[in-house]
């Protein structure tokens, strides 16, 4: 009734086949064991170990046409294949394995009795949740993975997929958000932002202030002009973020798409003009402003504000921008908002990521120098008077939200595996512009006149001493 030819050399390394010849008339389910390593065979019932187990159904067979039917079991390593990958997948596949059953010549789908495969694991970390799936091959454009007909079953040390069909199957580890963590970050973000709007208020009031008082003194007025566009563009992505998060869920989706696009272009234009706040600092203390730059900071905003518009304007004309669900993995929506769209993340990995990763190695670099040059200039003498530590660490507080570097903490978040990282990130980015505003006020009042006076001194000294140096 049930016959084993054995295990198959396919030549291809990754690809493990076992064939099997099954009776209809066959009184038993059919059981084997698989591993990545092993590939399938049948199982024996006085083994006990930790492979995973597949389990027929007698039923398939007795409604077979033929008496007997050919089944083939693979066992394939997708990595070493390059095969089944789908595109913008979240989940990784566990071991990259994928088990694939046929049975006969005939697609076997509206079991009764489900098909089981049982896949063995180590205890997964906090936030990451198992999903059985197959592989659709009318998904997408070149297929993807869908979880439509199996039930997950989920264990300490192994998961157990119930599937009423057969074809190839695996286990995806997806990243998922606890609804209570999503409701808890949606409303620490929504108050932070609240926050930072009343304070980009206040510090482009008090740039602007500034900028009047001290008409004479042109490095002052392009630093505080800078920093204006900053806190503008911080100003904008705070109210773009209130806005998505309050009316998104039930915007038309021409409103959606130009939601997310502005949305999408705020953020740009804050790492934009932290790159230029960098770019500054490094004019400022390394290179001095040795070279007038003609109309600087008209050049700056045409870069600031128009740069994120043309990269904005290029993902919107390929239709970037719609609806997107954060979502637990049994499809409960958590939060609905207007941006790029899952089936565009590749947009967000290249604008977002990747644009974001750059600016932040350059502005650390930025910082380092900036850092070095200062202790030469306390070395030399130039720099004098107050250097109260709670002065230093300010100044480096403020520099470090000037150039971004709390949104370096987005690449330490994975799933819910660090909460607390999540929680940083959550505060810190949605508080970027009370932490500038504090760190505006602190340095320049109430001796604004100083330490304007103490920068000029700097800068003059400096370039004395890099003209008897040359």
């Amino acid at each position: 009734l049930l016959q084993s030819v054995g295990p198959v050399h396919s030549g291809l390394a990754g690809l493990k086949v076992l064939l099997l010849n099954v009776s209809r008339a066959v009184s038993h389910d059919v059981l084997i064991t698989f591993s990545p390593m092993e590939g399938p065979r049948l199982l024996n019932m006085t083994e006990k170990g930790e492979t995973g187990k597949i389990q027929l159904p007698k039923e398939i067979f007795h409604s077979l046409s033929s008496w007997t039917a050919r089944v083939v079991v693979t066992v394939l390593n997708i990595q070493q294949l390059g095969m089944f990958e789908e595109v913008n997948q979240m989940g990784q596949v566990l071991d990259n394995t994928v088990v694939g059953i046929t049975v006969g010549d005939t697609s076997i789908s509206g079991l009764q009795d489900p098909m089981k495969l049982t896949f063995t694991h180590r205890q997964l970390p906090y936030g990451i949740t198992p999903q059985c799936v197959f592989w659709d091959p009318s998904k997408g454009v070149a297929g993807g993975w869908s979880s439509s007909g199996c039930v997950t079953q989920s264990g300490d040390n192994r998961t157990i997929c119930s599937c009423n069909h057969l074809t190839f199957f695996t286990l995806l580890l997806n990243p998922t958000l606890d609804e209570s963590l999503a409701q808890a970050l949606m409303a620490v973000a929504t108050a932070g932002c609240a926050v930072a709007v009343a304070f980009s208020v206040f510090t482009i009031a008090f740039c602007i202030f500034l900028r009047c008082r001290f008409r004479s003194e042109e490095t002052l007025r392009t630093n505080l002009g800078l920093h204006m566009n900053l806190i503008g563009s911080l100003l904008l992505l705070n109210v773009a973020f209130l806005l998505n998060s309050g009316i998104s869920g039930g915007t038309q989706p021409r409103t959606c798409k130009v939601l997310g696009g502005f949305t999408h272009y705020c953020l740009l234009c804050c790492f934009t003009w932290m790159a230029l706040e960098g770019c500054h600092l490094y004019l400022l203390f390394v290179k001095v402003l040795g070279t007038y730059i003609h109309h600087y900071l008209m050049k700056l905003c045409l870069v600031g504000w128009g740069f994120p518009a043309l990269m904005v304007g290029v993902a919107g004309v390929i239709g970037s921008y719609g609806d997107y669900n954060i979502q637990t993995v049994d499809h409960q929506v958590i939060a609905r908002l207007c941006w790029i769209t899952p089936k565009y993340l590749l947009v967000h990995y290249i604008t977002n990521c990747s644009y974001f990763g750059l600016i932040f190695l350059f502005n650390m670099a930025v910082f380092g120098v900036v850092a070095q040059k200062s202790y030469y200039l306390q070395g030399t003498g130039v720099v004098q008077g107050d250097r109260k530590a709670w002065k230093v660490a300010l100044m480096a507080v403020g520099l470090f939200s000037l150039l971004g570097a709390t949104w370096a903490l987005a690449f330490f978040i994975y799933g819910t595996s660090s909460a607390p990282v999540i929680y940083l990130f959550t505060i810190l980015n949605s508080l970027q512009g009370v932490f500038i505003f504090i760190w505006l006020v602190a340095l320049y009042y109430p001796k604004t006149k100083e330490t304007t006076g103490s920068l000029s001194h700097i800068i003059k000294n400096d370039k004395t001493t890099t003209a008897s140096q040359d």
